[in-house]
């Protein structure tokens, strides 16, 4: 039986009552603006937009599609109704165990419906529009799976990285340093050679997801994929660079990007909530193959001011693998992890313990600052006792008002993994910056000389909410 595509999760989502269509859209600003107040409401269902003026019927985009629980459960094969909390302990099974599915090479599939070379090749096809006002273009590749293949090791790679449209036959891929694609790509100019690269714009969102997830260097993401579908992803090689795509997706090109040949790509409004970047020259992708499904669907998740979908989804997976992460470092007792969106779910990371010996509360922060799932772009780490729900903020402000003393309880590390869309980083070409570690535990020394809590008892929480349950709603 073939995988299941972006198609049946749109399915899914509509006979959930989580999605909305919309007609008559036109690309340049309309799009981008009804996504944008999507975003910002409570209840938000996905939006697919046809009937995009100047396009052919049928020619859709998708967007507004993780900022919501029930959407991110869907994609994932998890019931509907489960709740953030036990999205972060999936995730951070996942990570543990780590489950693979090898992707499984077919000689065909949809995305073949449609193919093009030479001069038939026209990537402005596709509807991608301007995603806010003040992008200097139009992004096909934002909810995009970006595929290379490591010369060393012939390790398959694939990654989340923007892509803009510049015209029929050129786009341009922006990958920020320390990133695997960069990485990745540095050892083709190193040896003077191009770079093969293929872009997918539309793909099932567990493919997307995985896309975006900081995994381990080395790791193949249609693997872990193929874990998260619990079959291995059907894919087939682009005829040009050979690289795999999956054969359900659609819509990809493949083609080369050389270290000098570069074009001016950006502003573009990203996940912190700021143009951030401006125009920059970036490696232009000289395309050789261009490839879509019969009524392609451009798949967008689009970042600006959080809660956003290109971090929404996010915030519950680095909850999971920074608490995996602290425990494979030997953190003892790591009791809860979030990633608050407000800083689009890396900027703030919050974890709960329950301490076991001094400096226990130091230490879990200080490697909750680096590892590799919290370490880019963060700036704010939070420590908090086993009491404090780590996602209530509240409850995480008066534990850095009343237990954190500034004097040794906050250190400053210099230095850090960031990018240019961090607004704070040291500079465009020196992409660092600086974070915080807060120790907001009880002084572990004091023991229980610390105050007593002023809060019910559990046990007098449980006799209350028996006898008076109707009062709370139960």
């Amino acid at each position: 039986m073939a995988n299941k595509d972006l198609r049946d999760w749109v399915g899914e989502l509509d006979a959930a009552g989580q999605l909305e269509t919309v007609t008559g859209a036109d690309r340049e600003e309309e799009i981008g603006g009804i996504v944008d107040i999507a975003m910002r409401r409570m209840t938000n269902p996905a939006v697919m937009f046809d009937d995009v003026p100047g396009y052919p019927k049928g020619y859709r985009v998708l967007a507004n599609i993780l900022t919501s629980v029930p959407r991110i459960n869907l994609a994932l094969g998890l019931p509907i109704d489960t709740p953030e909390v036990d999205l972060v302990n999936y995730w951070r099974d996942y990570m543990r165990d780590q489950p693979v599915h090898a992707p499984v090479e077919v000689n065909g599939g949809p995305l073949n419906e449609n193919v093009f070379e030479g001069d038939d090749i026209d990537i402005t096809a596709i509807p991608s529009p301007r995603w806010h006002e003040r992008d200097g273009g139009y992004y096909i590749g934002t909810a995009c799976m970006v595929v290379m293949k490591d010369p060393d090791s012939g390790w398959i790679n694939y990654g989340a990285y923007r892509i803009q449209a510049h015209d029929a036959k050129t786009a341009s891929v922006m990958v920020s340093r320390g990133k695997h694609g960069n990485m990745i790509m540095n050892k083709y100019f190193d040896r003077g050679e191009r770079c093969p690269i293929a872009v997918v714009a539309g793909m099932h969102p567990a493919l997307f997801m995985v896309a975006g997830l900081e995994m381990p260097h080395g790791a193949n993401e249609y693997d872990c994929a193929g874990g998260l579908l619990g079959e291995g992803v059907q894919i087939i090689n682009m005829p040009r660079t050979g690289l795999p795509v999956p054969a359900n997706a659609e819509i990809a090109f493949e083609g080369f990007v050389a270290r000098d040949d570069l074009v001016d790509e950006g502003p573009f409004g990203e996940w912190a909530g700021y143009y951030a970047g401006d125009m920059h020259p970036e490696p232009a992708i000289r395309i050789e193959t261009f490839m879509h499904r019969d009524d392609p669907i451009l798949l967008g998740a689009i970042p600006g001011v959080p809660p956003n979908d290109d971090t929404f989804y996010r915030g519950t997976y680095r909850c999971g693998a920074v608490w995996n992460q602290l425990e494979a470092a030997g953190i003892p007792e790591v009791r809860g992890v979030w990633a608050h969106e407000a800083g689009g779910s890396r900027m703030w990371l919050t974890v709960s313990i329950r301490q076991m010996y001094g400096g226990h509360s130091k230490q879990a922060g200080m490697i909750a600052s680096q590892c590799h799932a919290g370490a880019y772009a963060n700036r704010w780490v939070v420590v908090v006792d086993d009491d404090i729900d780590p996602a209530n903020m509240n409850d995480v402000l008066w534990a850095m008002c009343t237990r954190c003393d500034p004097r040794e309880d906050i250190e400053t590390i210099q230095g850090g993994w960031s990018t240019h869309l961090d607004p704070m980083c040291y500079s465009h070409d020196d992409r660092r910056n600086a974070r915080v570690v807060v120790d907001a535990c009880k002084p572990f020394a004091r023991g229980d000389d610390f105050p007593a809590v002023v809060r019910n008892s559990a046990e007098l929480e449980a006799r209350v909410t028996a006898k008076f349950g109707n009062l709370f709603g139960g």
